[in-house]
């Protein structure tokens, strides 16, 4: 099974962008679910039709569905906070700051983003396409299941007698999730913008972001590109050249950032709003040509810790893209890493052998961050 989440600044198009790649992946025999975590509720709009919480079929081998995340915190979240509060009571606290405790910021996001990971595992699809909210909204519910781990991990440690049950329970879904979402040969993002410098910066920050929660993102949707003039003449089509122009030269400064023609698909803006089974399959042909659009290699890159020696101890390398102006901050919480790029912030486990060590210094470059440590390597 495959999973395809499709972000973007608002606006750029992106919930017609995933209802016509998940018509084209039906159109090519997979049975398809595409699935709007969207608060906006515009993929039915999309589709020419009402959706529901559960999947409806909307053409052959296409199902969809409207998560409807706020009915899912008055129905699942109460149930498993009440539980949370009983074992934060055991565990010493008073009822008022248990109760305090389990107001989970997002929960509503964690809820929907729980609702797609059920609805792909125990569904007969191939291939589920997530439309997910704008970029900020996407970035924040994407890092809540490690988050959210992390809290009661450090609230209940493992094996702690007064751990309840609901609290071991919660703890291993958010693992889980968090185990798909990273999976990149099962789970990937496909990013969507205009050709606007304003909203490809905040794609630039949006690939590192993902990249430090491990999360792959598979390729480039540039929407919305003014359709060449041709022959026209008069002042609409030198507006047309002109636009385009401008639009060229935010293509050319993707191609310079290292993104080849097969990772970047443009689609060309429509004088009529696409709406329908027919007008999503033309802009599925013009997005992937009649080729899988499960295909292509990736252009997001997975974090990983390269440890080396080197004359005073380690260098440690984090792999995250980084732009020439993106800000890069560094920080040691105990034994763990705080890293902040353009505003998003990671905690990154430092290796065991790495832990008594203390930073003396760290770097950056195109590739990532390299930090230096000083400490007693040991033996061998």
């Amino acid at each position: 099974m495959r999973i395809l989440l499709f972000t973007g600044k608002g606006g750029v198009g992106k919930t017609t962008l995933a209802a016509a790649t998940a018509a084209a992946l039906a159109g090519r025999g997979r049975k398809t679910l595409v699935v709007s975590t969207d608060p906006a509720h515009s993929l039915g709009d999309a589709f020419g039709r009402p959706l529901g919480a559960e999947p409806s079929e909307v053409d052959d081998l296409l199902h969809a569905a409207q998560i409807d995340s706020r009915g899912l915190v008055d129905s699942t979240w109460r149930e498993l906070r009440q539980e949370l509060q009983i074992a934060l009571a055991g565990a010493g606290l008073d009822s008022l700051d248990a109760e305090e405790l389990t107001v989970v910021p997002g929960v509503d996001e964690l809820l929907a983003l729980t609702e797609v990971q059920r609805l792909a595992e125990h569904g007969p699809w191939e291939t589920v396409v997530v439309d997910c909210g704008p970029t900020a909204e996407t970035l924040r519910l994407l890092a809540l299941p490690e988050a959210v781990s992390g809290y009661l991990t450090k609230m209940f440690k493992p094996g702690a007698r007064r751990t309840a049950a609901a609290v071991r329970r919660l703890g291993a879904h958010l693992d889980s999730l968090r185990a798909l979402l990273t999976d990149p040969a099962t789970t990937t993002v496909r990013l969507v913008l205009t050709p606007e410098r304003v909203v490809v910066a905040e794609a630039r920050r949006t690939l590192s972001s993902l990249a430090l929660r491990g999360i792959l993102v598979d390729g480039l949707i540039v929407n919305r590109l003014m359709p060449a003039p041709g022959f026209w003449r008069g002042a609409a089509a030198t507006w047309m050249r002109t636009r385009r122009t401008q639009q060229n030269a935010v293509l050319a400064e993707l191609a310079d950032a290292g993104f080849g023609p097969d990772e970047v698909k443009p689609v060309e803006h429509r004088a009529v709003e696409p709406v329908g089974p027919a007008a999503l399959q033309e802009i599925a042909y013009e997005l992937y040509r009649g080729l899988d659009p499960l295909a292509g290699k990736g252009k997001g890159v997975t974090p990983l810790l390269q440890v080396s020696e080197s004359d005073s101890g380690y260098r440690l390398r984090i792999t995250v893209p980084l732009h020439r102006d993106s800000e890069v901050d560094l920080a040691r919480v105990d034994d763990d890493l705080a890293v902040t790029v353009d505003g998003f912030r990671r905690l990154i486990a430092l290796p065991e052998m790495l832990r008594p060590c203390r930073i003396t210094g760290a770097e950056s470059d195109a590739h990532g961050l390299v930090v230096s440590l000083a400490g007693n390597r040991g033996p061998g």
